[in-house]
């Protein structure tokens, strides 16, 4: 389908398909995700993602009396995808993530941590499971998570896979409700991009508090 008359172009895909949970997962085009994060939530559901229908996509599963602030991601039909949880006694906010329901090491898929221990950016470093030895991050997220303003990048290059804004609804406002847009580039993982959101939102929130 050609782009509309006078639309901006899409922006250049990456190399290879970024496929980190499943290529199942990687659109030959650009997906828009919506992100709804409840204010406050004591039970599951704590966010729920939607496509550009409003179809539900995604929701992330959770306690927030959990030890190690677990989170599970579920798909549409309730199944569980991914699995998250923070690492105990990490300096730098670091977060594993397996596949399904799994918390075996045989089943981890990627880690993301902050670059450094203190931030005045948003600035997190993403390692794939294979990349034991961590010299250089897979992926790094960049930008200002208390203005929901961050790009996602290639290992440290300038290729950018994904991107997240806020938005602003009045209904979601008057309902508590944190709202924001994610855009997920051409042949990029989008349930990968939305594990780094859940990732990225548990370490601002901890910050805060």
């Amino acid at each position: 389908m050609a782009a509309p008359y006078g639309a901006p172009p899409p922006p250049p895909p990456a190399a290879a398909p970024v496929a980190v949970v499943s290529p199942q997962f990687c659109a030959p085009y650009v997906v828009p995700l919506t992100v709804t994060k409840k204010a406050i939530s004591l039970s599951d559901g704590d966010f729920t993602v939607t496509d550009a229908n409003g179809a539900v996509v995604l929701r992330v599963r959770g306690a927030i009396f959990s030890v190690r602030h677990r989170r599970v991601l579920l798909d549409a039909a309730g199944q569980p995808v991914l699995s998250m949880q923070e690492k105990v006694f990490s300096m730098h906010n670091r977060w594993e993530v397996f596949r399904g329901d799994s918390t075996n090491s045989s089943d981890l898929l990627f880690t993301a941590k902050k670059s450094s221990i203190i931030q005045l950016k948003t600035e997190l470093d993403v390692f794939l499971a294979s990349n034991t030895a961590e010299q250089a991050c897979d992926f790094k997220i960049k930008g200002s998570y208390f203005e929901r303003s961050c790009a996602f990048y290639l290992g440290s290059s300038n290729t950018m896979i994904a991107q997240m804004n806020r938005k602003f609804t009045i209904s979601n406002v008057l309902l508590g409700k944190d709202t924001f847009g994610v855009t997920v580039f051409p042949h990029v993982d989008y349930v990968f991009v939305a594990a780094l959101v859940v990732i990225l939102d548990e370490i601002h929130r901890e910050r805060s508090d």
